[in-house]
């Protein structure tokens, strides 16, 4: 199962395990492993609004600031031959390399 959910904006992963009879999933885009799990839907679902709400009072309790996921930043490694061809391209096409990356991972997406 690829299906993903969504809660306080957190977005979560829905995985089934054939050997234990149980479905689980984490959190994703978010360095803190936050998982959950549950017999049925219903369960799964329940244990994840859980386990975010747990990671959003931890965080209060702690003073710290929770992690956002997709906050629209990250880095690429790339080889040094494609960042410079990349940047060349997007000098050619009057624009920045933060918007020719995000053309073609659009269009990539897309296609």
């Amino acid at each position: 199962m690829n299906k993903d959910f969504e809660y306080k904006g957190y977005i979560g992963s829905i995985d089934f395990s054939v050997e234990d009879k149980i479905f689980y999933g984490k959190v994703l885009g978010i360095r803190a492993l936050i998982s959950y799990e549950g017999k049925n839907g219903e369960e799964l679902i329940e244990d994840f609004h859980k386990a975010v709400d747990d990671y959003l009072d931890l965080c209060k309790e702690r003073g710290t600031e929770p992690e956002r996921p997709y906050k629209g930043t990250f880095n690429v490694r790339i080889s040094p031959d494609l960042h410079r061809d990349a940047v060349i391209c997007a000098s050619n096409q009057k624009t920045t390399l933060n918007n020719l990356v995000e053309r073609a991972i659009k269009e990539y997406i897309n296609a």
